[in-house]
């Protein structure tokens, strides 16, 4: 059965479809019926017969760009394409999972690079890629910033504990340094003698030993439910934009990184 397209005001007819009945509303002043389908011509008496109508017969206006589904607002759509096709719309790719989608939608194709460096202004990404940058003293107005320092920093503004560990006694990072009898002939490598990893030199053994991989966990997540530790605060920042454990959204970690580095406020997420 086949619909007319209608005025909502004179009620006149129009065989040629709704472009022939748009040209009489706009020359005539009228309106279009008030709870007409979005799809098709059918028009009821109230919105909620309209709607069950559209979510009957899937005529609502927004229409999935992989499948037939569709939607009442863009918002949905773009939702539904990620969730469901690991599709972005806006670059028209389909990624292998949603884990692939994500990093792409919160790279900076997407988000530009709106995340400052409150010392040398350079910026960057994501809250990840500044915090690596401070931990890893890259900062070239920041030099003496580095995981220590950052963490203390942290910890005094985060006195009950959200997201930093008390560590009791805890003076700074433990410092190590291997030699020449690190060297395991029997394996023909540098070996840690702590988790006893291969290495083809010294210099690449010290630089593990130093880095994060031995030392304490400095954090964990703020929420009750994880509580997942964590040794770096580029870390934990990883683990909260990734919305791993539902704990906070990606675009709340963006805000609240400035708030976390540069200012006097508690922290919060």
């Amino acid at each position: 059965m086949s619909y007319l397209f209608e005025c909502g005001t004179c009620w006149k007819s129009f065989g040629g479809g709704w472009r022939a009945r748009e040209q009489h509303l706009r020359s005539t002043g009228h309106r279009a019926p008030a709870f007409e389908c979005d799809t098709c011509a059918r028009h009821f008496g109230s919105e909620t017969a309209r709607w069950q109508h559209m979510n009957d017969l899937n005529h609502f206006s927004h229409e999935c760009s992989i499948c037939d589904e569709t939607w009442p607002t863009e918002e949905q759509q773009i939702d539904h394409e990620h969730h469901e096709h690991n599709f972005c719309g806006e670059c028209s790719r389909t990624f292998q999972n949603y884990n692939n989608l994500k990093m792409h939608l919160n790279s900076r194709i997407h988000r530009g690079q709106n995340v400052q460096c409150p010392f040398c202004q350079n910026n960057f990404s994501t809250a990840t890629g500044l915090t690596y940058h401070l931990e890893t003293g890259s900062c070239s107005s920041a030099a003496n910033v580095n995981r220590d320092v950052l963490y203390k920093f942290v910890r005094s503004k985060d006195p009950g504990g959200m997201m930093t560990k008390n560590l009791i006694g805890w003076t700074g990072s433990s410092q190590y340094e291997a030699n020449d009898r690190s060297y395991n002939w029997y394996r023909e490598g540098y070996e840690c003698y702590l988790c006893h990893r291969l290495f083809s030199n010294l210099h690449s053994l010290n630089q593990h030993l130093n880095s994060p991989t031995h030392q304490e966990s400095l954090y964990h997540c703020p929420k009750p439910a994880c509580r997942k530790e964590f040794k770096t605060l580029a870390a934990i920042i990883n683990h909260l934009e990734s919305e791993a454990c539902g704990c906070t959204r990606f675009e709340n970690v963006q805000k609240s990184i400035q708030n976390v580095i540069s200012s006097n406020r508690m922290l919060e997420f």
